[in-house]
């Protein structure tokens, strides 16, 4: 933000053409509430109490990181990434509003502001979107019809984290997506797909303490795939909440381990499960070393999540005992007949992953003593995330996609 303050934004048309069910003034507004700014309006001109003004177009599609950027920045009128290249945003002193909103109406040249520099979103944001631990080049697209498609995947990809485990990374995006599609056209709020998981968290863990692995397995897998929609429909349509956030985020933190007490119950029966109580401590207990190991290292560290911090650890995330790596351990086991052996074998692959966790904690702090703070490799990619090596690029944005969209 500026010195003194948010800057009042004023939003320059909108087009006809709906992304994920709603137009582009309106997902700029959406954004920029997010992003704490009180005072948008759209093809008016913002009241003169704030003290700069960003003028934007509504029919141009901007990343979250670009926006926070621009607010951040005045004096800065930015250009679109395609060919055309004209201004799309412009941040000024408030006196200087009328000639910004003239420049983003394609009326002005931004040379007529002496004090603004003329950016390109490439040499304005960084690659690395840091809250979803990935590269993607910055870019600022053209919103029209004949490109709504590709640009709605281009969203959708947009919206996925690029370390995660292997099931969300790799089986869950084409379903996802065309789910998410389906509840943005019906009106779907993310909560309402958060808690229906809820529900199934709980019926997976009755199933599981029956004994019904079958039954339970199935609605496992669901669960985790709406784990998934919820996100994904919250980011397209830009709806999240923090009500939203902590009910999914505790929800993922809290049942994974209540499954797999819910799994000993049905493999023992109640009668006979403090036979297996060892391993339910084990994994109760490494459970939340891992996840404090986590926490850990973020806020004490790195200053950011411990899997972006080098390449081991973004594919240790792919396969670490989290719930779906470990869930394909129980099924493994309930096809097997061996229902047993995977709890065993999940306890003994919690216990494995947060040992090395904590090695990296210990590693991360010896690092930052000798070198200073840490940054995540994939940061260090910078603007030029598409020479990468092919080992790299599960990590980094679909760059062929991108360049299409510039074209």
């Amino acid at each position: 933000m500026t010195a003194g303050g948010a800057p009042a934004v004023g939003i320059v048309g909108g087009g006809d053409v709906r992304l994920w069910g709603i137009d582009g003034a309106e997902r700029l507004t959406r954004q920029l509430r997010a992003a704490g700014v009180a005072q948008v309006v759209r093809d008016a001109s913002p009241q003169a109490s704030a003290s700069s003004v960003l003028w934007l177009r509504g029919d141009y599609l901007f990343e979250d990181r670009t926006l926070a950027d621009l607010l951040r920045q005045p004096g800065v009128a930015l250009t679109a990434s395609d060919a055309r290249a004209r201004a799309v945003a412009v941040h000024v002193p408030a006196p200087d509003a009328a000639v910004a909103r003239a420049i983003v109406e394609g009326e002005a040249d931004p040379t007529s502001l002496p004090s603004v520099v003329v950016r390109s979103p490439e040499d304005f944001s960084t690659a690395f979107v840091r809250k979803l631990h990935k590269a993607a080049p910055p870019v600022v697209l053209p919103v029209r019809s004949e490109r709504a498609a590709a640009l709605e995947r281009h969203l959708f990809d947009g919206s996925y984290k690029g370390v995660t485990d292997l099931v969300t990374k790799w089986l869950w995006p084409a379903p996802a997506r065309a789910v998410v599609r389906v509840c943005a056209r019906c009106g779907i709020p993310p909560n309402a797909v958060t808690s229906v998981s809820f529900l199934l968290v709980v019926g997976v863990t009755v199933l599981f303490a029956l004994g019904w692995f079958g039954s339970g397995i199935a609605l496992a897998w669901l669960m985790t795939f709406l784990d998934t929609v919820d996100g994904k429909l919250a980011r397209v349509t830009v709806t999240s909440t923090p009500f939203g956030h902590y009910f999914d985020h505790t929800i993922d933190s809290v049942h994974p381990p209540i499954w797999y007490i819910a799994w000993a119950v049905g493999v023992t029966g109640p009668m006979n499960v403090l036979s297996v109580l060892p391993l339910l401590i084990a994994i109760v207990a490494f459970y939340v070393g891992g996840r404090f190991f986590e926490s850990f290292f973020k806020h004490a560290v790195g200053g950011g999540s411990l899997f972006a911090w080098r390449p081991f650890d973004s594919y240790f995330r792919l396969v670490m005992a989290r719930r779906n790596p470990n869930l394909i351990v129980l099924t493994a086991s309930w096809l097997a007949g061996v229902p047993h052996t995977g709890l065993v074998v999940v306890a003994a692959w919690t216990v494995l992953s947060t040992v090395v966790l904590g090695i990296r904690c210990l590693q991360g702090m010896q690092v930052r003593r000798r070198s200073g703070p840490l940054r995540p490799w994939i940061e260090e990619l910078g603007n030029e995330a598409e020479v990468v090596p092919a080992w790299a690029r599960p990590f980094v944005a679909d760059l062929a996609a991108v360049r299409h969209l510039v074209q």
